[in-house]
């Protein structure tokens, strides 16, 4: 079980240089735009990262992440846990121009002077994992779906939609 917390920044291209792998644990409460998406958070996402030179002398990440998220069921916005993982594959960068040059594989990550915000990056990465719409089992919502329904809709449809053109046949008529 890891119980290391990875550091807030650290300098990418040393580890690539050495080939390093940094494991641990990032607490989820203090990833604030992550919050703004979903809500608090607790507990920690487990993260592993092998950083690596290429044979184009790219410095790239390859990573992995694992978070059990709480996040609202869009039935009856209730609270639910909502495992979360993401493989994802950085390729360090020190400019937007070549950032454009980073093959399609791999997501540019932009470096400010030699330093990574490694915990930005994490965010990123989960947030970009985030399912779209989740829900309770059926038999676990608080909405049934009889709540869900509005009325019988073979009722509520007329049989022959009116034509726009219906107004202009009343129209023409009166003249």
């Amino acid at each position: 079980m890891l119980t290391r917390r990875l550091p807030a920044t650290v300098e990418p291209y040393r580890l690539a240089a050495n080939h390093e792998r940094l494991e641990g644990l990032v607490a989820l409460g203090k990833l604030a735009r992550l919050a703004d998406e979903i809500g608090e958070q607790e507990g920690d996402a487990v993260a592993a990262l092998q950083f690596e030179v290429d044979a184009q002398r790219r410095h790239l990440i390859a990573g992995e992440l694992q978070a059990e998220l709480r996040m609202p069921c869009r039935r009856c916005l209730q609270p639910m846990t909502v495992p979360v993982s993401s493989r994802f594959y950085l390729a360090v960068v020190g400019s937007d121009a070549s950032a454009a040059e980073v093959p399609g594989e791999y997501e540019p990550v932009l470096v400010d002077d030699e330093q990574l915000d490694l915990l930005g990056a994490i965010e990123d990465e989960l947030i970009l994992s985030l399912p779209q719409v989740v829900y309770h089992d059926e038999a676990d919502c608080a909405v049934s779906r009889e709540q869900l329904s509005s009325g019988d809709v073979s009722a509520e449809t007329p049989s022959r939609p009116d034509s726009p053109f219906d107004v202009l046949k009343a129209l023409k008529g009166k003249l």
